[in-house]
């Protein structure tokens, strides 16, 4: 069922333990800078419905954020119980067709199976071609213990399709109004994928840039391959959150090979910051940001809900890039409109289940929302199978 390959697994010459204390001197110092730069800090809105413009000006300015508090307690309940039905219902492994209990995987009738495996602590992309070579230098793997099993869940997929609460999620206004403010009012969507640190055996995402497509594009700026936001479901602690080089988004396509080496071989770079967070923050990062997550050999779960938005220019009239089912496929103003029309089933699904809460105008879809309620058969029309029509750059 896995239909991306796994790296080579590099020797694994240090047990969890050691991998953990080998980390404690580069997480203070991360935490350390995190606290000098700040960053963080509740999901203002203007009266006219804009992101905070001091949040904006911070977020340009580093290339992330951390919106803290944003998703309150009964939703991450929703989304926790969710994702773990979602992993009870995983295949047993990357060829199997049944879960623990013997029962017909979940996704085995969707057009892109949900689930990735890796091998516990390992690094499955890193000095691969794997999405496009963009993970050039393979992170430490360390020894997991005896017990652990063979493969492991590291991402889930369709969270809209998978997940009553995830689709609900994917309209939640203040979420969307932040989008709008960094993107445009004609913003669309990228993708999503749920990443799983189990504790002890998560395995790492090699540092590395998300955008593709604009290196040299002669508009190239700082914000042409979008963000992505990454909702928590669990506490990000220091030992398995996701780690940025701020300001790395100004600076174009990094030698991240290159980097490593100047650093004596270790993928430990200078500058980085961890990204910590309370269940129910929600973590804000520019696609061009040099970023990654080592091995958790930590004791904590991390889930975190990942979906990304675009500027509309940035997408329309591309190729696709880092798809899986078809890598030939345009942008065209079908695509687009197909793929966007899945925010506006997700406003109204989150407006059936929050009526008093407000609900988010998306201007591409403004005149035309009767004929996207969230029904039955508009589940079936526009979330169904949704991520074969993602927008990659």
């Amino acid at each position: 069922m896995n239909d991306m390959t796994e790296a080579v697994a590099a020797p694994q010459s240090i047990s969890r333990a050691e991998h953990a204390a080998g980390m404690a001197a580069y997480r203070e110092a991360g935490q350390r800078l995190a606290e000098e730069i700040g960053n963080r800090g509740p999901l203002r809105l203007t009266d006219d419905g804009a992101l905070h413009p001091d949040i904006q000006a911070a977020y340009w300015r580093h290339g992330y954020y951390v919106f803290t508090g944003v998703i309150d307690q009964a939703e991450i309940a929703a989304l926790r119980a969710d994702a773990q039905t979602m992993l009870a219902r995983a295949p047993i492994g990357p060829d199997a067709t049944v879960d623990a209990q013997g029962r017909p995987a979940l996704g085995l009738d969707y057009a892109r199976v949900p689930y990735r495996f890796t091998r516990p602590l390992a690094d499955p992309w890193g000095g691969t071609a794997i999405l496009g070579g963009r993970h050039p230098a393979q992170m430490s793997q360390p020894k997991p213990d005896a017990d652990a099993p063979e493969h492991v869940v590291f991402l889930m997929y369709a969270m809209c399709q998978a997940m009553p609460s995830g689709l609900r999620l994917y309209g939640h206004p203040k979420l969307l109004a932040a989008a709008q403010s960094i993107n445009g009012t004609d913003f669309v969507p990228f993708n999503d994928a749920i990443f799983v640190k189990q504790p002890g055996l998560g395995g790492s995402v090699a540092w590395h840039q998300d955008g593709v497509t604009h290196w040299n594009n002669p508009d190239w700026d700082e914000g042409i391959h979008g963000f992505n936001f990454q909702v928590q479901l669990y506490p990000a602690t220091v030992g398995n959150c996701l780690w940025v080089i701020p300001g790395s988004h100004k600076l174009g396509r990094a030698d991240i090979k290159s980097m490593v080496r100047e650093n004596g071989g270790s993928e430990q770079l200078p500058g980085a910051v961890p990204l910590v967070c309370a269940a129910g923050d929600v973590t804000m990062v520019n696609r061009q940001m040099v970023h990654g997550s080592f091995a958790n050999s930590s004791p904590d779960l991390r889930i975190s809900l990942t979906f990304g938005f675009h500027r509309r220019k940035s997408v329309l009239g591309q190729k696709a890039a880092l798809a899986i089912a078809e890598t030939q496929a345009t942008y065209d103003e079908k695509r687009i409109f197909e793929r966007s029309s899945v925010i506006q089933v997700a406003i109204d699904a989150r407006h059936q289940a929050f009526p008093h809460e407000p609900v988010f105008a998306y201007q591409p879809f403004r005149g035309q929302e009767d004929a996207f309620r969230f029904t039955p058969e508009t589940f079936d029309r526009v979330i169904r199978d949704y991520n074969t029509k993602d927008l990659a750059i």
